[in-house]
């Protein structure tokens, strides 16, 4: 093929798709440059597999630190590991975007691989992959329903949007929203947010839509331009006897099936699958098995469209029974358990000097993370065994959508310089365990004492859409997620939105149907968040006996040098003596973290006494360094010395300072002088012992002698070599 070029504004930048260079293999390969960030994307499908029973779709997304200049940091291992959780949550937001526009039916293996070749540090790379991957899969044979496109926006303080922030204007961002759409609907979105209001993010979408329809049609037109021609398929059709037979066979039954369903009750269908394949043995079991689902299903819309009666018995906005409770595990710092129905999670939360931060390295540089969440939902959660190990792609993405939830009410470092790992435990899952991890999370910080700016409480919504008529499903269960055609997922406070995500099953929904799915979401989520009230309704005044306390200070930054000392010897020594944990900032801050509130008072003491400045007069009690003829040193800090001499010893006359002190002893002495080279000299007398010595001296002293006494033996003449 030859190299053809697609360029569109996007924001203030200027993408360039470019397709016919790289990867001529494969079904397509596009690359996209915004600013200097270039991403390859490639789509290539493979064999059928019919017996999969699903569709073989995988989304790869690969950092290379070569892209941004990079080695990696660790001495042994320089190629690149498994993927990042950032670089997870970037594939899972092309895979959402692109899979509900798959032809259904479709069994044979799509892969899209997703590498980042430069990345200058000012554009993300995320959304070029996903414009890339979109025109891959549009420009290709692959049978696909799309384009899509997708815009991320920001908001400014003053209330304007950006499309397509920076690094720079995403940090100083109260809005960081990816919206996916066709030339028509939205697909898929994804947000973190400051407690944006329901109208600002409404309007959000509609400019985000707006983008979307002008990209994905810019991709269209392309196509044509190409020549496009899609590979054939015809979605498979189960044997119009089969149907029939199962159909009159289990018509009378679905009702009793369907409550048994919404209870999580056994519904007798693995019975009636074996009754059936006996009576007809020509019938594939998987194919009554096919068909009594697509039954129960279309079954379960029905009742619900028409009647608003959903499987469980609940009405359209009720939220199944809720209970929590706070301080359930002993020895931990805080921990909660969060129940909505039979969904159920518990959430510890732990406390940890600034030292604990989670340092990720991306092609962009190194970062910290102070505030880490992560998400764990084990088989037995749905009654089930399978793999253990590893978080899958699921757990990271649940877990980070937990995180950007609770993130904008987690308190300043200034305030509250904890580093905090969250760990929601997902003991039994039937829908919505993402926002339930939400809940539980917020008792669980408040529990430890963390003081969030405000309590954060989340809820999924549901949809079921056929021709002009919807409903939309407040607190949606496994079933409803299974049936339905969207999970849309809304956390925040009672005064705005700081986290959404919606997935799709249909091809897109209008902006209507969202505004009106924000809204029943926040009634739903004041709801919840009374309930959580009730249980705990503000963060304890006190941390937990087991949690570490932390003291800040704040030195001069050129005085770091004199607490770490040289090699790191003066801190090393302040941490074994005080068995405080100490950590530096470039900035000056000091941070002094131990359970023993003793030793935190001894480290800040000795660091305070490092960095102040000693005076004439002032008084310390001191360990004796160094001993020699002419008098003892002192250690008055870690790094900090001064001399006793022999005659400051004793108001006594001694010949040597073995006579009062000996190594390690602790003396009480005065600073008596700052001489012009900064040493200190020190004594042990009081002023009256002091005054008496010196009237000895003057008493002793030949007549007209002043000054040093001096030798009066002849010096040696000079030797010559």
């Amino acid at each position: 093929m030859a190299i053809k070029t697609l360029t569109l504004p996007v924001g203030k930048q200027t993408l360039t798709l470019e397709i016919g260079r790289y990867a001529e293999q494969a079904n397509a390969c596009v690359t996209a440059r915004l600013g200097d960030t270039v991403v390859l994307v490639t789509a290539v499908m493979g064999r059928a597999n019919p017996n999969l029973g699903y569709f073989p779709l995988s989304v790869e997304y690969q950092e290379k630190l070569y892209a941004g200049g990079r080695i990696k940091g660790s001495r042994w291992v320089k190629r690149e590991g498994r993927p990042t959780d950032d670089a997870i949550l970037t594939a899972r937001l092309i895979d959402r975007s692109i899979r509900p526009l798959f032809p259904e039916g479709l069994m044979r293996e799509i892969q899209i691989v997703a590498t980042v070749l430069s990345a200058d540090g000012v554009n993300d790379a995320d959304m070029p992959a996903m414009y890339a991957a979109s025109a891959a899969l549009a420009w290709s044979d692959i049978p696909w329903g799309g384009p899509i496109a997708a815009v991320r926006l920001g908001l400014t303080a003053k209330g304007d949007f950006i499309v397509n922030p920076t690094f720079a204007e995403k940090a100083d961002s109260q809005l960081d929203l990816v919206l996916s759409g066709t030339q028509s609907a939205a697909v898929m979105l994804e947000a973190g947010a400051n407690e944006v209001s329901e109208s600002q993010m409404l309007q959000a979408f509609e400019l985000a839509q707006t983008e979307n329809t002008r990209l994905a049609t810019a991709i269209t037109d392309f196509a044509k331009e190409l020549g496009v021609t899609k590979q054939t398929f015809t979605s498979p059709v189960i044997d119009a006897t089969l149907t029939a037979a199962v159909t009159a066979a289990v018509k009378d039954q679905l009702p009793a099936m369907i409550t048994k369903l919404g209870h999580l009750e056994p519904t007798g269908k693995d019975e009636l699958v074996t009754s059936l394949s006996e009576q007809h043995p020509d019938f594939p079991p998987a194919d009554i098995t096919a068909v009594i689902d697509t039954l129960l299903k279309q079954a379960i819309r029905r009742q619900t469209l028409t009647k608003g009666v959903r499987p469980d018995g609940r009405q359209l906005t009720e939220i199944r029974p809720l209970s929590s409770a706070v301080a359930v595990l002993p020895r931990t710092h805080g921990s909660a358990m969060f129940q909505r129905g039979s969904t159920q999670a518990l959430t510890i939360t732990t406390l940890g000097s600034p030292a604990f931060n989670q340092l990720i390295e991306n092609m962009e540089g190194e970062e910290a993370k102070r505030y880490i969440h992560h998400y764990i939902m084990p088989p037995y959660s749905t009654g089930e065994t399978g793999r253990m190990g590893w978080p899958s792609r699921r757990e990271v993405g649940h877990g980070a959508l937990a995180e950007r939830a609770l993130i904008p009410m987690i308190p300043d470092e200034a305030d509250f310089p904890y580093t905090i790992r969250v760990v929601s435990e997902l003991l039994s899952s039937n829908g919505s365990t993402s926002m339930a991890s939400v809940c539980g999370s917020t008792l669980s910080l408040m529990d430890a004492g963390v003081p969030l700016k405000k309590p954060v409480a989340g809820i999924a919504m549901g949809l079921l859409i056929e021709a002009k008529q919807h409903c939309i499903l407040t607190d949606i269960q496994g079933l409803e997620d299974h049936t339905g055609d969207m999970d849309f997922k809304v956390a925040g406070t009672k005064d705005g939105i700081t986290a959404m995500q919606m997935d799709l099953k249909v091809k897109g929904i209008p902006l209507a149907i969202l505004t009106e799915a924000l809204e029943q979401a926040r009634v739903g989520r004041q709801f919840i968040l009374d309930h959580l009230f009730q249980t705990l309704s503000a963060p304890r005044a006190q941390l937990s006996p087991y949690a570490p306390k932390i003291i800040t200070l704040t030195i001069p930054v050129d005085r770091i040098g004199e607490i770490i000392g040289p090699g790191g010897r003066v801190i090393r020594g302040i941490i074994e003596t005080t068995g405080a944990q100490i950590d530096i900032e470039e900035d000056g801050r000091v941070f002094i973290t131990s359970t023993d509130v003793e030793a935190l008072t001894k480290a800040k003491t000795t660091i305070e006494t490092i960095i102040k400045e000693v005076m004439p007069g002032e008084e310390y009690d001191g360990i004796v360094s160094r001993i020699e003829s002419f008098g003892a040193f002192v250690d008055l800090a870690p790094g900090k010395s001064g001399l006793v001499h022999v005659s400051q010893l004793s108001p006594q006359f001694i010949r040597h300072p073995e006579e009062i002190v000996k190594l390690g002893d602790t003396l009480h002495v005065r600073v008596t002088e700052i001489d012009s080279m900064g040493r200190i000299n020190l004594t042990t007398l009081t002023p009256e012992h002091e005054a008496e010595v010196k009237a000895r001296r003057e008493s002793n002293r030949p007549a007209g002698a002043s000054g040093h006494f001096r030798s009066r033996r002849p010096m040696s003449p000079p030797r010559h070599r």
